[in-house]
């Protein structure tokens, strides 16, 4: 068994059909069809019903893996030289409000995310409704010759996020979906507010992260420059070895370090 699956665990049958009745119930509908997404997800039992709604349904077993999880980044945190901005959630309920706030607040803001709907709870279960993209790619699927000509339009989009006090806290290429013309960005996660110069650095960490097995270090930094001002980019340099450390990430880290430290003094002088 994949460990991923093993960690995330199975909601029983009853229970998931139980949500659904819920949901169609909700929306005044006699039948729904369902089809469950297989993905590399610890965090819920993703599904898609009637190609309308994109639906996470999150069990306890989640939350305690997204506790284990916050803790880990929270110690990685405090090695980078601050202290945790990560915050916990200590229910499925929990879990699900918090993104439907969070993507709410992206969209106000003129972030591109999707449309959340409804988050409740049902039988122990957090249930959020999101709007379902039915045509889109994950920026990990997308060609580097894609990934290069957007890597300044995720920047911009990271900035905007940023210039209203707010955070992604999660970014990684499965994260960040191309749809059409335009990017999106999903599954942010639950960082404390008042840390706004600390998460704004991991974000953009983690941003250089994913773009630097793609497009290299360079073009990946270059691409930043547009957003972000050298200050900015030194004090994401501090969270770049604790970003290699996590196992969704995989780049040249002493080399992106570098290109950070050669940006941030040209842009200096």
């Amino acid at each position: 068994m994949d460990i991923r699956q093993l960690a995330r665990g199975s909601v029983e049958w009853d229970r998931i059909e139980r949500v659904v009745r819920t949901l169609a119930d909700r929306h005044d509908r006699e039948t729904v069809r369902v089809e469950f997404l297989d993905a590399d997800n610890w965090l819920s039992t993703p599904c898609v019903i009637d190609d309308e709604w994109f639906v996470k349904i999150v069990s306890r077993q989640n939350a305690l893996v997204h506790a284990v999880l916050t803790t880990g980044r929270n110690v990685g945190a405090f090695t980078s030289g601050t202290g945790g901005f990560f915050g916990r959630f200590d229910t499925p309920r929990q879990m699900v409000e918090h993104e439907y706030v969070a993507t709410e607040r992206m969209r106000e803001i003129g972030v591109n995310a999707p449309r959340p709907i409804e988050a409740f709870e049902v039988n122990g279960l957090g249930v959020l409704v999101l709007e379902y993209l039915p045509a889109f790619e994950s920026l990990e699927d997308v060609a580097d010759s894609v990934v290069a000509a957007r890597a300044p339009d995720l920047f911009a989009m990271l900035a905007q996020l940023h210039d209203h006090g707010l955070a992604h806290g999660d970014l990684r290429a499965e994260n960040i979906l191309l749809c059409g013309d335009d990017l999106y960005f999903i599954d942010a996660t639950n960082v404390h507010e008042d840390r706004v110069a600390e998460t704004t650095a991991y974000d953009l960490a983690c941003a250089l992260a994913v773009l630097e097995p793609r497009i290299g270090a360079r073009a990946a930094v270059d691409a930043a420059t547009t957003a972000y001002d050298p200050e900015t980019l030194l004090r994401a340099r501090r969270f770049i070895d604790f970003v290699r450390l996590r196992p969704d990430h995989e780049f040249d880290s002493t080399t992106l370090r570098s290109e950070v430290e050669k940006a941030a003094d040209l842009g200096a002088n």
